[in-house]
C-alpha cells in the first residue's frame, strides 16, 4: 500500500480524522506538523523528524497551521520545493497559495469574471473613508483570516475614522468589503477534484453579523440553485485545487462568491450532508497515486 502523509495541526479534528483514515485504508499514518518540517537545500531533503518526506507516495495537505498567517505561505513554499522534484501533493502547494491570500484570491476570482460583494483594497485612509461612505457599512478584513477572525464592521459616521485608523494600525492594506445582508446564511459548495460533491448552510446566530462557527452559527442542510452550483464551479475552476469549498451567498440580485477555501471542511460536509468527506478524499487521491 502506498505511504500517504498528511500535513495538518496536531490535536486538531480534520487534520487527525484524515490521518485516521489514512491509517484505515494503508496501514501507514503519518500526521505532519508543518511548523517541525525542515528543508535542507545543501542536501536537497524536505524531512519531518525522521521521516525524508520524498521516500512517501504523496501527502495531503489538509492544514499549514491552525491560524492563516504569512508565515504558511513559506511553509507550502517547503513543500513546492519537494512538489517540484516529483511528490504528489493534494493539493498543489502553488494552487493552495493563490487562495490562502485573500487579495490573491480575489484579484483571480475578480479576473475570471466572478460577481463578487462590491470591494476596495487600499492602504490609503482618504479612499477607506470614501469606500465606508459609499457602501454605508463595510466589512474590514485581514488578508490572511479565517472564520471572521479579525474582521471589523464599520459603518459610515462621525466614528468611522477613528475606527479605520484602529484597523489600519494592525492591517497596513486594508480589504474593504459592502456589508450585504444575507438573511443570516451563507453557503459553502464543496468539491472534489473539481466536481461538486454538495452543499452546506451556515446559519448564523441572531446576535452575530456573521455565519462562522466560531460566532456561534449551525451547519445546516441545503440545496442550492444550479445557478449557485454553476457560479461555484466556475470559481474553484480558476485555481486547480483538488478538494475545496466555495463560499457563496444567495441575494435576491443572484449568488456572488466571497472566497474560495484553500482546504475546505469536513465538519460542514459531514454534519449538514451525512458524506464521508474524509474518506471520499482519499479514495480520490488513492486512484492518483
Amino acid at each position: 500500500m502506498p505511504k500517504i502523509g498528511v500535513v495538518g495541526t496536531i490535536g486538531g479534528w480534520s487534520s487527525e480524522l484524515l490521518a485516521d483514515k489514512v491509517a484505515e485504508k494503508t496501514g501507514y499514518r503519518l500526521l505532519i506538523d508543518p511548523k517541525k518540517i525542515c528543508l535542507d537545500l545543501r542536501a536537497k531533503t524536505v524531512r519531518y523528524e525522521d521521516t525524508d518526506l520524498a521516500g512517501l507516495d504523496g501527502l495531503m495537505i489538509k492544514k499549514v497551521g491552525a491560524r492563516y498567517s504569512p508565515d504558511l505561505l513559506d511553509r507550502l513554499e517547503m513543500l513546492r520545493f519537494l512538489h517540484e522534484r516529483g511528490l504528489r501533493m493534494f493539493s498543489n502547494p502553488f494552487a493552495i497559495m493563490r487562495v490562502l491570500d485573500r487579495l490573491s484570491c480575489t484579484v483571480t476570482l475578480a479576473g475570471g469574471g466572478i460577481p463578487m460583494p462590491p470591494t476596495t483594497v487600499t492602504e490609503d485612509v482618504d479612499a477607506a473613508l470614501n469606500a465606508v461612505a459609499d457602501y454605508g457599512k463595510a466589512v474590514f478584513k485581514p488578508l490572511f483570516s479565517s472564520k471572521a477572525r479579525g474582521m471589523k464592521v464599520i459603518p459610515d459616521g462621525p466614528d468611522a475614522p477613528r475606527e479605520i485608523a484602529a484597523f489600519k494600525q494592525e492591517n497596513e492594506i486594508m480589504y474593504i468589503q459592502k456589508m450585504m445582508d444575507l438573511g443570516g446564511q451563507d453557503l459553502g459548495v464543496a468539491f472534489l477534484g473539481g466536481e461538486y460533491l454538495t452543499t452546506y448552510a451556515r446559519r448564523g446566530q441572531d446576535a452575530s453579523w456573521n455565519t462562522t462557527t466560531r460566532s456561534g452559527g449551525k451547519y445546516q442542510s441545503y440545496t442550492p440553485s444550479d445557478q449557485t452550483v454553476a457560479l461555484a464551479h466556475r470559481a474553484q475552476a480558476l485555481f486547480g485545487l483538488d478538494f475545496t469549498c466555495v463560499d457563496v451567498a444567495e441575494t435576491p440580485d443572484g449568488p456572488v462568491v466571497f472566497e474560495v477555501s484553500a482546504f475546505g471542511g469536513f465538519r460542514g460536509i459531514q454534519t449538514a450532508s451525512g458524506l464521508d468527506a474524509a474518506g471520499l478524499y482519499l479514495d480520490y487521491v488513492l486512484k492518483r497515486i
